[in-house]
């Protein structure tokens, strides 16, 4: 009776354990399904408004001139003043550096002493020609009595009346005088020929004193125009060589911005500038704002672009030369444009559109930047899938995909 006892026991206590279980779990109340409900997203949107926008390109410029003026030293002096200091202004006509003039003097004086000297042997030749012109005339007669003087010895020599040294004697002088007449002859024959090798030396003269007094006008360096002092490469007491440069100077009016133009927009510059259409750019730095205009393209250009030089309309007078300068070019206007965040992108050409409560993919073209007047900077975009009235999202959320619900957060 025990063995059967301790058998069924843990039997009845099992079915007694399922049976309360299956009580409790019959007698447990009802509860509602869970309903799982769709996130909405909150978005910030923009309305599509196309207009008619310029695309905006930032370039980085040097400020450089075309028309440095760089003064050197004519010759070998030593500075005896410098007037001027690095970076002033200067008014056309003004005295920046002096040379010592005593370097310069004695070579002024040695070149017209020069003139002077070979002004006088032409007047010495003019008189010299005037003279044996003079003395042809005497030579001639002289000649004609000498051959006188032979006839008569020989005939008296043939009467046995005169001996052999007096017809000796009458040649020789007759000889002397005709050597005499050929050197006349030959003297005024000679004089043109004198006279431009004089000429020629007194020309060489003359550019030799001009050359003097060039370097001792040179000496004084004065501004050749209105300018800014770019560089001073000199002190009072240094000793310079001839050709040495002295000072650099630029006129602010020649100034212009060189920036290098990529590749990608090249050919719309070119076409821009074909047809006639003014490619203007501009700068702000606080309360100052530059005003430029594309002029040209530089000559060369290389795998990464081309220089292009672009004229500085307005505002450029605290501009020195070799500043760099960031700007925005504005290139040709584009019809059906809409300026909008850079958070609109997904990729390269993908934005979505809420319609009805949910996102919808669009393609879109990348026109560029865009900058404010307030300089806020945009992307440009347009798309044939975008129509007046729609609502761009602008939130960029990483989850997005078409269909995502999200609704427009109000502005406040």
């Amino acid at each position: 009776m025990k063995r059967i006892v301790k058998f069924l026991a843990p039997i009845l206590i099992l079915t007694f354990s399922v049976s309360l279980f299956m009580v409790l779990r019959a007698s447990k109340p009802e509860l509602p399904p869970v309903e799982t409900q769709e996130r909405v997203w909150r978005v910030e949107v923009q309305d599509v408004v196309p207009q008619t926008l310029a695309p905006s390109l930032t370039l980085y410029g040097r400020v450089e001139t075309p028309a440095l003026f760089k003064a050197a030293a004519p010759a070998a002096s030593r500075v005896q003043q410098v007037l001027v200091r690095e970076g002033e202004t200067v008014v056309q006509g003004q005295l920046l550096i002096a040379l010592d003039a005593r370097d310069f003097l004695p070579r002024l004086e040695q070149a017209q002493a020069e003139v002077a000297e070979f002004e006088a042997q032409l007047r010495s030749e003019h008189i010299r020609q005037e003279s044996d012109l003079s003395a042809l005339e005497y030579e001639r007669k002289l000649l004609e009595l000498a051959t006188q003087s032979v006839e008569r010895a020989q005939r008296l020599q043939s009467k046995q009346l005169g001996s052999d040294s007096e017809l000796d004697q009458a040649r020789q002088a007759l000889a002397r005088q005709a050597l005499s007449l050929s050197s006349r002859e030959l003297s005024i024959a000679d004089h043109p020929a004198r006279i431009q090798v004089l000429e020629a030396r007194l020309d060489k003269a003359k550019a030799g004193l001009a050359q003097a007094e060039l370097n001792l006008e040179r000496s004084q360096v004065k501004a050749p125009y209105a300018g800014r002092i770019a560089t001073l490469d000199v002190a009072e007491g240094n000793q310079v060589a001839a050709n040495q440069q002295l000072l650099s100077l630029y006129d602010q009016a020649t100034l212009e911005l060189r920036a290098r133009i990529p590749v990608p927009y090249l050919d719309e510059l070119e076409q821009s500038q074909a047809a006639g259409y003014p490619l203007l750019g501009y700068s702000v730095r606080g309360s100052r704002r530059i005003e430029l205009r594309l002029v040209r393209l530089a000559g060369e250009a290389d795998p990464s672009g081309i220089d292009a030089l672009f004229a500085i309309e307005q505002g450029g007078a605290w501009l020195r030369s070799g500043q760099i300068v960031q700007f925005t070019l504005r290139l040709q206007p584009r019809a059906g444009a809409l300026a909008v965040p850079y958070s609109v992108l997904y990729g390269e050409d993908r934005a979505y559109k809420l319609v009805q409560g949910r996102m919808q993919g669009v393609r879109l073209e990348t026109l560029g930047s865009y900058q404010s007047e307030r300089g806020v900077e945009q992307l440009l975009i347009r798309s044939d899938q975008l129509s007046s009235g729609d609502v761009l999202v602008i939130t960029h959320l990483p989850n997005a995909i078409d269909g995502l619900r999200a609704e427009a957060v109000a502005d406040e």
